[in-house]
């Protein structure tokens, strides 16, 4: 009865002009205070523009951390996802379902890869990849039992797992959550030199990120890729690549690590996969990697699920057919010129890959996107000083203009 008087005093608040603030009063009474968005409250989404639940329109300058790399509730996706719910959306692993097969063939050849592991959220695939990685390392390698190492970066994001976290740089991700998983070796981003000293027989893999998202946008020095790529080769190390954010086209190449013609061993993708429409996640490698794996060995209820697979089909057919890589190629040249243009002395660098840009200010940025934000665009902070743009690939020409008239309004009337 209680749960029934909250659930129609919550849907008559919803009518007033107090909405807004109703809603987040109720996140903040109800639910863990583990996040510190915008004070915007979001009820719809179309192509590039959210709508709040006052009624008021914006730009969608973020895409959902990269993951709607495809526009809010693209048609296509929707029908796919609508026509799978009518058939069948859960068999789980134990019994096989007819999208599976077709979903890791197509992302295993898009990829230029042999064979798929599919999981849901980017941190459950990095955390499957370091499993295989290291039982690669013991079974393939030959590392003895125990022993096996993995490199890092510092300043990496990989996810929020306790594993993940422990070998984080960031003081406030870790706080509060040891003792944390030991085999971990963190080294400096973009130094290739450094990588080659810190490799010993007992490393059985590198994880990276080709460009840095959470850390700011961070692209590493022309030649790193290919360099790295090269010394783990040379070591027999695994190259894996974490390319949740900055994959499926986000920086103008289908992978940011075709920037230097670079196929890691292991590609690690999410978000974008399946358009914002559902948490779809996969590792993608070859067979000799992902065969390490037996049944019994690893899973995932949800993993794999035909109405995930349906979706992320539809998803990837989106991102090709439309060239949504191109035009984010494209449309990047276009936004970080036109950015270039801004005149402010609260600019300190201005740094990125297609419809991924980060503007770093020499004081904090939350100010900033809350001030977009009443100028009806809508982009997030990350590392205090960095206003970070990744706005869906499909934005038009005009849309991504009438976005950087609205950044340099607000940063040169700071």
């Amino acid at each position: 009865m209680a749960s029934s008087v909250l659930h129609n005093e919550t849907r008559e608040d919803l009518t007033q002009s107090t909405a807004t603030s109703r809603l987040i009063a109720l996140e903040g009474k109800y639910g863990a205070h583990n996040y510190k968005p915008l004070d915007v409250v979001i009820e719809r989404g179309e192509g590039v523009w959210l709508y709040d639940v006052e009624g008021r329109r914006y730009l969608d300058f973020l895409a959902a951390y990269s993951a709607v790399n495809q526009g809010h509730c693209h048609p296509r996706i929707l029908a796919a996802m609508q026509e799978q719910a009518h058939r069948v959306t859960l068999t789980s692993r134990a019994f096989r379902n007819d999208q599976l097969p077709l979903f890791c063939k197509e992302l295993a050849e898009l990829a230029g890869h042999e064979m798929v592991l599919p999981m849901n959220s980017g941190a459950e695939a990095v955390e499957s990849a370091l499993k295989v990685a290291r039982k690669w390392g013991y079974k393939i390698k030959g590392i003895p039992e125990g022993k096996a190492e993995i490199i890092v970066c510092a300043n990496n994001f990989h996810g929020r797992t306790i594993s993940i976290v422990g070998f984080s740089t960031e003081p406030q991700y870790r706080d509060g959550f040891g003792p944390f998983t030991p085999g971990f070796k963190i080294i400096p981003f973009g130094d290739a030199a450094t990588l080659r000293d810190a490799i010993t027989p007992n490393t059985a893999a590198f994880l990276f990120e080709p460009i840095q998202g959470e850390a700011g946008v961070i692209v590493p020095p022309a030649g790193y890729l290919a360099d790295v790529a090269a010394i783990c080769k040379q070591n027999n190390v695994l190259l894996m690549a974490d390319e949740i954010q900055s994959g499926l086209g986000r920086t103008g190449k289908l992978f940011a690590c075709q920037h230097e013609n670079v196929k890691p061993d292991v590609v690690i993708v999410g978000k974008a996969l399946a358009g914002g429409f559902y948490p779809v996640s996969a590792v993608i490698s070859s067979q000799e990697v992902l065969g390490v794996l037996h049944p019994g060995e690893h899973g995932s209820t949800f993993g794999g699920n035909p109405m995930a697979c349906a979706i992320a089909r539809a998803a990837l057919r989106v991102l090709i057919e439309e060239k949504l890589t191109e035009r984010s190629e494209e449309m990047g040249k276009v936004l970080m010129e036109r950015l270039q243009q801004i005149r402010s002395p609260h600019i300190r660098e201005i740094r990125g890959k297609g419809l991924w840009v980060a503007i770093e200010l020499n004081g904090p940025a939350r100010p900033v996107c809350e001030a977009l934000m009443q100028q009806g665009l809508l982009c997030k902070e990350t590392h205090d000083n960095v206003v970070r743009l990744a706005p869906p690939l499909t934005i038009e020409r005009e849309d991504l203009l009438w976005a950087c008239d609205r950044i340099q309004s607000v940063l040169e009337h700071l």
